[in-house]
């Protein structure tokens, strides 16, 4: 029954406008239907789509809720830098001085929206 569904997540955030703002300018992102009732769908590449939407009572996510792969998470960070992006610092899993984790796997760098919750831009391998 749900093997053949349009399957799409979502996630939520404390202030829509603010959360545009972000997606739109810093990431080069789009939503559209903001006037759904306090929820958009985030435009990604492929045709994917997710759902962000306004909750009063917000939490940010302690997980990455999306991650965006790409070619080169070097060049990824220093570009997102230049746009006021902070990267996170971990001591486990261990991230250098650019918030660059390099220890095993695929290069990765977290970062949080507005509302707090952790993407991520990771190497393409």
């Amino acid at each position: 029954m749900l093997a053949d569904s349009p399957a799409f997540s979502g996630f939520s955030v404390d202030d829509l406008d603010r959360a545009r703002a972000f997606y739109e300018d810093v990431l080069g992102l789009r939503l559209s239907g903001a006037g759904m009732g306090g929820v958009a769908r985030l435009h990604l590449g492929g045709g994917a789509e997710v759902l962000v939407y306004a909750k009063p009572d917000h939490l940010p996510a302690t997980f990455t809720v999306l991650n965006f792969p790409v070619p080169d998470v070097e060049k990824a960070v220093d570009e997102l830098s230049g746009r006021g992006v902070g990267f996170l610092r971990y001591e486990n899993p261990p991230t250098d001085e650019k918030g660059i984790m390099r220890a095993g796997g695929p290069l990765i760098a977290w970062f949080t929206d507005p509302a707090g919750n952790v993407l991520s831009v990771i190497e393409e391998r």
